[in-house]
């Protein structure tokens, strides 16, 4: 059976205290709406319905996966959201109903109740819970079966005390959804479309309802206010460090890594304090990342040691490099195996060869690099000259003295030495020494100025 996912997406989120939606708000730098789409994705759903309403222009704008848009006009209860959905449906589609503010249900959740679905029975998840405040509870019969769902605001001080609560995640087909919506009504304390109401209709007329409940609660747990926000941001991380040890990656601390994309690492890597993974990040076996460091999209090779606060975007690192500590590789840095990038050193765009050396106080950008190559502290590649970039090649074996200035478009031959504060402006050939130097000059018997007594 076709499977078609309807998120609801429409609710402002007073308490957040924000002006965006609050299904925009981020778990992991990911709107929390779109990981419900990411599981509804994995799910091999041919449509993905998201539900709109507040901010319904920011959402539209915001969101980056492939879904269609329904915009709920009037918010009149989840009832009436979901049948703003159901023109977009076919009568034999298998419909699986989320929550853009639930961010966290695993994909296997879900899996559960939409293989419970027939033309007869509807799956919903429950959650049993030491305090289900704010939930509406799940009635049952004495054989247990299913009865209805009454709402924290309708129920009776019995009902309080059932400690089974609706998530209100549930699949049903979607000709029952709309034979069964278009009966429901509005006399309720909130007078709104409960799509909970559906439950009793259906037991009526001889539908069976089957529960599951996930295996975790923090699987249903919905963001209504910043400090939920960081409560399931916080346990997003610790499941993201589970994964990584149990896959053999060292964490010096699990509470202190955030991982705000898609992240492999290999056996035997060590991660220190306070690192941040943005976007598609690959680490290959026993890297060592020191503490605060940044890695963003990039690859890490083998047996790379990575020291403190150093910061990666966009780049290639071979095996057995050294980076750090304070090293910045920004977007287009390509190091070979074994090239050294040390403190305060800054590559942009800039492939480094095997072997090579950039270890003190210096910039290279827009540069070619060759193996074997030693340049010193304070080295600048002036690459921009105010209006366009150009290109610096190093070729192999080269020796930059400290304090270099390389003034591109310029070119150093293979094994050429530059002198120690060199202005480099023509190419310098093979095995050459070249150097720029001021005459010494000197004053015999200078006096040093002497700071004027205050008046």
């Amino acid at each position: 059976m076709p499977l078609k996912v309807v998120i609801l997406a429409a609710g402002k989120g007073t308490r957040m205290k924000s002006a965006m939606p609050k299904v925009l708000h981020p778990i992991a730098d990911k709107p929390m709406v779109e990981h419900v789409v990411d599981a509804a994705s994995s799910l091999g759903a041919e449509k993905t319905v998201l539900v709109i309403g507040h901010g319904a222009d920011q959402v539209r704008s915001t969101v980056t996966r492939e879904v269609e848009y329904v915009e709920q006009t009037e918010q009149l209860g989840t009832g009436h959201a979901v049948q703003q959905a159901l023109p977009l449906l076919n009568p034999d589609d298998t419909v699986l109903i989320g929550y853009g503010d639930v961010p966290l249900t695993k994909p296997d959740t879900f899996k559960q109740l939409i293989d419970d679905v027939t033309d007869s029975n509807i799956a919903l998840l429950t959650v049993i819970m030491e305090d289900p405040t704010g939930y509406g509870r799940i009635l049952r019969d004495a054989s247990g079966n299913v009865t209805g769902i009454v709402e924290q605001k309708d129920a009776t001080p019995e009902q309080l005390l059932v400690n089974e609560g609706n998530t209100g995640i549930l699949a049903a087909k979607a000709s029952a959804l709309n034979e069964l919506l278009g009966r429901i009504d509005n006399n309720n304390a909130q007078q709104e479309y409960y799509l909970t109401d559906i439950f009793a209709l259906a037991v009526k007329q001889g539908m069976s309802i089957t529960t599951h409940q996930p295996d975790h609660e923090w699987e249903t747990a919905g963001v209504n206010s910043r400090l939920q926000l960081a409560e399931l941001e916080r346990i997003h991380q610790l499941n993201q460090a589970d994964a990584l040890m149990t896959a053999g990656v060292t964490l010096r601390d699990p509470a202190r890594i955030d991982v705000r994309g898609n992240l492999t690492v290999g056996q035997d890597s060590d991660i220190d304090i306070n690192c941040i993974f943005e976007g598609n990040v690959e680490i290959g076996e026993g890297v060592s990342i020191g503490p605060n460091c940044l890695i963003s999209n990039s690859t890490i090779a083998a047996g790379v040691v990575i020291k403190a606060n150093t910061v990666i975007e966009d780049s290639i690192v071979g095996e057995n490099c050294t980076l750090g500590p304070f090293a910045r590789l920004r977007p287009g840095a390509e190091l070979e195996a074994q090239a050294h990038i040390g403190n305060f050193v800054e590559i942009k765009k800039s492939k480094i060869s095997k072997g090579s050396k950039v270890n003190h106080l210096s910039y290279v950008g827009d540069s070619i690099v060759g193996e074997g190559v030693n340049i010193g502290a304070g080295t600048i590649t002036c690459n921009y000259d105010g209006a366009n970039k150009h290109q610096t090649i190093i070729e192999d074996g080269v020796f930059i003295g400290s304090c270099t200035q390389l003034v591109a478009p310029v070119k150093v031959g293979k094994n050429a030495v530059i002198g120690a504060g060199s202005t480099i402006t023509k190419e310098v050939a093979a095995d050459q020494l070249a150097f720029t130097r001021a005459p010494l000059k000197t004053i015999e018997n200078w006096q040093k100025p002497t700071k004027k007594a205050s008046g």
